[in-house]
């Protein structure tokens, strides 16, 4: 695994919009405000092309466009790291034209996004055996007064920090608006971690808990990952096979999916013959959530696969669409550890 330089003080952080671009509020202040933020930090930003266009469907502009972008972006000796502008809905065309045989000699970059991102920092670790951090997008870092959450994320960019925590508790209604871009994360709903061990369910706020796995971490967005199965760009096989001495650790969200989605696409996953080596599963808390449809919620959605490997499955993680997120660096070893109601990820980058 290939693991790229840190972020330097007075280095350079690249912006680029291979999904959604900031060309509307909230996500225009709150990227203005990010690059303040930024520079106040002491760093340069520099801007691709499409920070601020929606000349796209589901995406910043043409796919080509988007493509040629990242490419230059990753290529050029000039950002030492890169932060996606945001997510959204067809990141799956710009890596059409996306060169990962290039990318795989290139001297690795961080790159940081995450959703709509999964379309390129999956396939960073599994095609390119390059490390990526699934972490928040730029007009995020906007926000009035950050939360421990980005501290972390900036902590991965410059190596400070390899060993993240959970956070007190999530967002379950958001007060950003056009009016109020750049306010901060409404965290009004106590963290609740469930884990599925030896075939129970525990709710980890009641019980006494602990367990633990190590393993290399890959995973993201659950929408974009059933959409990359069985595709050319599917090279989990051959990934498992590299790594089949490590074990991986599955870390999995999802945004647009309802529970009946969740399943199906956890089937493909496994059909796929992407969870052969897996050592434990992280699972953060569905965009849709607390659903129930016909008997189904959101956690036998994905313990209807994950409970066949009888790894620990820890669930409603601070991972994905409902604030906060966990920043993970995909393609690291981690040694997870679940004690009661806390959860601890200590990255390790061999």
């Amino acid at each position: 695994m290939r693991f790229p330089k840190f972020l330097k003080k007075n280095g350079t952080i690249g912006f680029v919009a291979p999904s959604f671009g900031c060309a509307t509020e909230p996500y225009l202040t709150g990227f203005k405000s990010a690059q303040e933020k930024f520079k106040a930090l002491g760093y340069n930003c520099k801007l691709g092309d499409n920070c601020y266009k929606a000349e796209g469907v589901g995406i910043s502009n043409k796919p080509e466009l988007c493509g040629k972008e990242l490419m230059d972006m990753y290529m050029d000796g000039e950002s030492d790291v890169i932060i996606s502008c945001g997510g959204g809905e067809l990141m799956c065309e710009t890596i059409s034209h996306v060169d990962f045989d290039v990318l795989a000699e290139a001297e690795p970059k961080w790159y940081m996004g995450y959703s709509d991102n999964t379309n390129f920092t999956f396939l960073q670790t599994t095609i390119c055996d390059t490390a990526a951090i699934y972490g928040s997008c730029a007009a995020t870092f906007g926000m009035d007064e950050w939360h421990p959450a980005l501290e972390d994320a900036m902590g991965l960019l410059t190596g400070e920090k390899l060993s993240l925590k959970s956070y007190d508790g999530w967002e379950k209604e958001s007060l950003k608006s056009e009016e109020n871009p750049t306010a901060p994360w409404n965290i009004t709903e106590p963290r609740v971690l469930k884990v599925y061990k030896d075939g129970i369910l525990t709710d980890c706020s009641e019980s006494v808990v602990e367990t633990g796995f190590k393993g290399r971490l890959v995973g993201g967005c659950m929408d974009c990952l059933v959409n990359l199965t069985g595709t050319k760009y599917d090279k989990v096989k051959e990934f498992n096979a590299r790594y089949k001495e490590d074990g991986i650790i599955w870390f999995l969200e999802s945004c647009d999916l309802n529970v009946f989605a969740i399943r199906r696409a956890m089937w493909q996953m496994e059909n796929a013959g992407w969870f052969d080596n897996v050592k434990g599963f992280i699972i953060g808390r569905p965009l849709v959530f607390g659903q129930d449809m016909m008997g189904l919620d959101q956690y036998s959605a994905v313990l209807s696969v994950a409970a066949k490997y009888n790894v620990p499955v820890i669930m409603d993680c601070d991972l994905g669409h409902l604030a906060p997120t966990m920043p993970l660096i995909s393609g690291a070893m981690a040694e997870v550890v679940l004690k009661d109601n806390d959860l601890n990820v200590n990255m390790i980058l061999e």
